[in-house]
């Protein structure tokens, strides 16, 4: 099926670009045409913040009421074009229709739970009497907005990690002036067009678009919040730009699962399949490493390659294709080339690894060594790289002797394996009996060391986003 080609708009549903420069979003699939966007000028991006000022010094002083009924229509919206908006994505970065369709649902999701979080970002009030003077004293805590956003999303969730960033900030009174990937942004652009039918005002949220120069230009922008989700080498370029800014940074992960001894094998081996190889492993916290007990390393390598072998890959936009390109050929060469290294390394290739254009076929390595190319640094791509254990401890120390730290998964029913794993990885989150892929929108998502600054997950990204103030009478 052929999609229609979009042109998406910029800064506005009803603004256009001054640039004559244009980005082509292709289908990185079979390369057609899926829209264009037109790049925005640093000039177009201050325009843009004078708006965002003008539409947030009202809009700072609206209820949580109509913040959540604004979120709630946006939510609405979402609904009412959701096969509009998952073909869009399908289409402009690769994942299949059916990982798309569920981006869309989470989106929705995600929007409704800040509406709802918008009611609880209560203060508090604290006696003083403990401090000299402070008998009849008492401290008002309230949350503020802080202003306007810059949102830097990636090419991977182009809708649902922007509404990440977008319902906690509007929840919490303030204006968002996002930057998508240029490898993704026609779904950001509709997101602005669905706001406009949703009734928000002018300025409340506007799209810009452009590679790392945009990006820059908005990072070094007078915003008063930067959130980015994306590499580290990005992240502290951005954290440079943006001088003493506050700055959200969710910057991926090289996570981790754990199966022991007593796991429940076949729920394992589809949690390894389903958080590595969805949307290509081009997921920030998908399996990028899979630690085997000695014990059950044969019997589950078997019974996972048996799965891996039947995943059929292919054109994202029909509906039987479990498993569509990464997003573009430098991607794709870059994961090959990992693969090959790892290989001359010493490791044994048990499936897959070919590819065809942006085609890689799922692929499974095994004795694959501590430092090895493929788990060294955070590899997108359709690769499980085994690593075979005995000493859970000893387990845990190699990978908390990594860069990273966001995410980590322990197959397990024994308390005590639970409590260590809980209490000794070096990561932001904890995933017993599920895969390190596995996200609630509602709770605190990050890392620690390389993976990020900051928390995402609607509530606590609803106080990051705000600010503190403190009344004593």
């Amino acid at each position: 099926m052929t999609l229609p080609v979009q042109t998406a708009p910029t800064l506005s549903p009803t603004l256009s670009s001054a640039s004559a420069a244009a980005i082509e979003v292709r289908n990185p699939f079979d390369g057609a045409l899926a829209g264009e966007v037109p790049v925005s000028t640093g000039a177009e991006v201050l325009a843009a913040l004078a708006r965002a000022r003008k539409a947030q010094a009202d809009f700072r002083h609206s209820t949580p009421a109509l913040r959540r009924k604004l979120l709630e229509a946006l939510a609405a919206q979402i609904a009412a074009h959701a096969e509009e908006l998952a073909r869009t994505i399908c289409n402009e970065m690769g994942k299949t229709i059916t990982e798309a369709r569920n981006e869309v649902r989470r989106a929705q999701n995600t929007l409704r739970l800040s509406g709802d979080a918008a009611t609880f970002l209560d203060g508090e009030a604290l006696h003083c009497a403990i401090v000299e003077g402070g008998a009849d004293r008492l401290a008002t805590i309230t949350y503020q907005p802080v202003g306007v956003v810059g949102a830097i999303t990636p090419f991977n969730y182009p809708l649902n990690l922007l509404c990440h960033k977008l319902g906690p900030a509007i929840a919490a009174g303030n204006a968002v002036i996002a930057k998508p990937s240029p490898k993704a942004p026609l779904a950001a652009a509709m997101l602005c067009d669905l706001a406009a039918k949703a009734g928000w005002p002018d300025g409340l949220f506007q799209v810009v678009h452009g590679g790392a120069a945009t990006a820059l230009s908005l990072a070094r922008a007078p915003i008063d919040l930067l959130s980015f989700t994306g590499g580290p080498a990005a992240g502290l370029a951005l954290k440079a730009a943006s001088g003493l800014v506050r700055c959200l940074m969710e910057l991926g992960g090289n996570d981790p699962l754990f199966v022991l001894p007593d796991a429940d094998l076949d729920r394992a081996v589809a949690t390894a399949i389903g958080h590595r190889f969805e949307i290509a492993g081009q997921s920030c916290a998908a399996v990028k490493k899979l630690y085997l007990h000695e014990d059950i390393e044969e019997e589950f390598t078997a019974r996972l390659l048996a799965e891996v072998t039947g995943i059929r890959t292919g054109d994202p936009r029909q509906a039987e294709t479990v498993m569509g390109p990464v997003i573009d050929e430098a991607a794709a060469a870059l994961v090959e080339s990992r693969i090959s290294q790892t290989l001359a390394d010493g490791a044994k290739l048990l499936a897959g690894g070919t590819r065809e254009g942006t085609l890689v076929a799922p692929a499974v390595l095994r004795n694959v060594a501590a430092g090895a190319p493929v788990i060294a640094e955070e590899t997108f791509g359709p690769v499980i790289a085994i690593r075979s254990f005995r000493d859970p401890a000893a387990a845990i120390c190699e990978v908390n002797a990594g860069d990273y730290g966001l995410q980590a998964g322990v197959f397990t029913n024994d308390h005590a394996l639970v409590k260590l794993f809980s209490r000794e990885l070096a990561v932001g989150g904890v995933m017993i009996n599920e895969g390190p892929d596995f996200r609630a929108e509602h709770v605190p998502f990050g890392g620690i060391k390389r993976s990020g600054l900051g928390r995402e997950g609607v509530r606590i990204t609803l106080r990051e986003m705000s600010e503190t103030k403190v009344v004593i009478d």
